[in-house]
């Protein structure tokens, strides 16, 4: 009978397995201003071809919503990011996904005025394998994420070589969500943070379907415990390349137990000590605004820094500005330390009223420690009133523009790097310490057009309608009504009489 049931229900070694893998990660960036820099990333990896003709039946890891999307339509690649807030750069450095204000589609297809709210986190955390049941999801509270500096959530699908030859791929779903809570608007009365007060939950345990769960601090600025206290400790150490820098982390293994102790709760501390210290400038950065005066015309000001001492490298700049400012291409200036300075590749698409916005891309070379500025004029169109928002006054938002290149590192910026390490290794350049590509946005432009005075139309409708009410309203009333002539109803005294007398046989009163 053993042999039997052993033969019938032993799973054959020929049917294939499963092939998929999810991780999940946290990194936590203490700032020099106070606040703190949380990053979440959940990886998901499935070797399976969704262009195939036999359609995928069977999930596991995979999210099933987003997989039929990817089967029934043929999509080869899918970026969407919900953000609220502005990156200040110059503050927080450069992170680790960049995104623009508002909703995200690539990077042609931006919608400033997007509003986030918290509903579109939840359907964001139903595509996890454990939801927000365990693992880093649980510390996904709406209330805590969206009372922040700033807030990115994004999903990015894309096929993934498994071998260098690239002769089969797999897909990759990467779910981001980046916060920067303030110090100040967190009513914090001291520089100190913990997972309970950033997320106001602590961490028990991880994903059970994760290969591998961890946690990472970033302790470069803090190599002795000078600037801030870590408790609890970790003997754990990571070293890697971001961004052009090298980076040093502490890690939590949340897969390993003794990650929680005794009382099976990891509620990570840190509490600063000094206030000195720097953060490292950032090699690129820029900024966008609009000048003139009234509202005919005005200016669209473009400035990028290149912080570099010594090197130049060139930045495509890509602009998509909608129909309604019209711009002046032959007003179009590019100047860097006060001297012209000629891009080497110009496009540009003009717009068509009501159809398609603008498009400008330029490849311009950035001088080192300098400040390269594109100038154009533009002319604020007249919309039909039907065209404009419920609050025209407050203005039209205008997407930020793109800015991606390959910056220098900063671990190459030393004059002389044969004191540190020896000579023969000069001759041999490290690819990962040459240069890291980086995309930043601007901000969103807010443009005033000239808007007509809403309440005359409004005054007009309210005494059309009064007059039609009042004049037609009496003359249909003398019209249609009529006139007569009805006795008044007797009394119960009288009523009961009636009946009284209508049995006897009597006349009624």
């Amino acid at each position: 009978m053993f042999l039997f049931l052993r033969k019938y229900f032993v799973v054959p070694s020929s049917v294939p397995q499963p092939k998929d893998d999810f991780q999940e990660e946290l990194v936590i960036r203490p700032l020099h201003s106070g606040d703190i820099y949380a990053s979440f990333q959940f990886r998901t990896l499935w070797d399976t071809d969704f262009m195939r003709e036999n359609k995928v039946s069977h999930y596991r890891l995979f999210p099933k919503s987003l997989g039929q999307v990817i089967s029934k339509f043929s999509v080869r690649e899918l970026h969407i990011s919900f953000t609220q807030g502005y990156w200040r750069t110059m503050q927080w450095g450069q992170p680790f996904i960049p995104s623009p204000p508002g909703a995200d589609f690539l990077r042609y297809a931006t919608l400033p005025r997007e509003i986030v709210c918290t509903e579109n986190l939840t359907p964001w955390k139903k595509l996890l394998p454990c939801g927000s049941k365990a693992g880093l999801a649980v510390l996904l509270k709406s209330e805590k994420l969206f009372h922040s500096s700033f807030h990115s959530q994004a999903v990015h699908i894309r096929s993934v070589c498994q071998d260098w030859q690239c002769k089969t791929t797999s897909w990759e779903l990467r779910q981001t969500l980046n916060s920067v809570f303030d110090l100040h608007n967190s009513g914090q009365t001291k520089r100190e943070w913990s997972l309970f007060k950033m997320f106001s939950r602590t961490l028990t345990e991880a994903c059970p379907l994760a290969s591998s769960s961890k946690l990472y601090i970033d302790i470069t600025d803090n190599p002795q415990g000078e600037q801030f206290e870590l408790s609890p400790a970790t003997s754990l150490l990571s070293q890697a390349v971001v961004l052009g820098d090298r980076r040093t982390f502490s890690v939590y293994d949340l897969t390993q137990e003794t990650t929680f102790g005794t009382v099976r709760s990891l509620n990570l501390l840190i509490r600063w000590k000094s206030n000195e210290g720097e953060m490292l400038r950032p090699l690129l950065h820029a900024e966008r605004y609009v000048a003139g005066y009234g509202l005919q015309t005005g200016e669209i000001h473009t400035l990028m820094y290149n912080n570099h001492p010594y090197r130049s490298f060139p930045v495509l700049l890509l602009d998509s500005v909608p129909w309604y400012l019209r711009l002046y291409i032959h007003t179009l200036s590019v100047t860097s330390k006060g001297k012209d300075n000629k891009p080497s590749y110009i496009h540009y698409e003009p717009s068509k009223d009501r159809v398609k916005p603008h498009l400008l891309e330029m490849l311009i070379q950035l001088p080192p420690n300098s400040v390269t500025e594109v100038t154009v004029q533009f002319e604020r169109a007249l919309l039909k009133w039907t065209e404009y928002p419920p609050d025209p006054n407050h203005g039209f938002y205008v997407g930020s523009s793109v800015i991606s290149s390959l910056v220098p590192s900063t671990v190459a910026m030393h004059t002389n790097s044969t004191r540190e390490r020896p000579l023969f290794s000069s001759f041999f350049p490290c690819k990962e310490e040459s240069s890291y590509f980086v995309r930043i946005y601007t901000e969103p432009l807010l443009v005033n057009l000239p808007t007509p005075d809403f309440s005359m139309p409004y005054n007009v409708i309210c005494l059309t309608c009064t007059v039609v009410a009042v004049g037609y309203g009496s003359l249909y009333n003398l019209l249609t009504r009529s006139f007569q002539i009805e006795e008044p109803n007797p009394g119960l005294a009288k009523r009961i009489a009636n009946v009284i007398r209508r049995m006897r046989g009597v006349p009624p009163l």
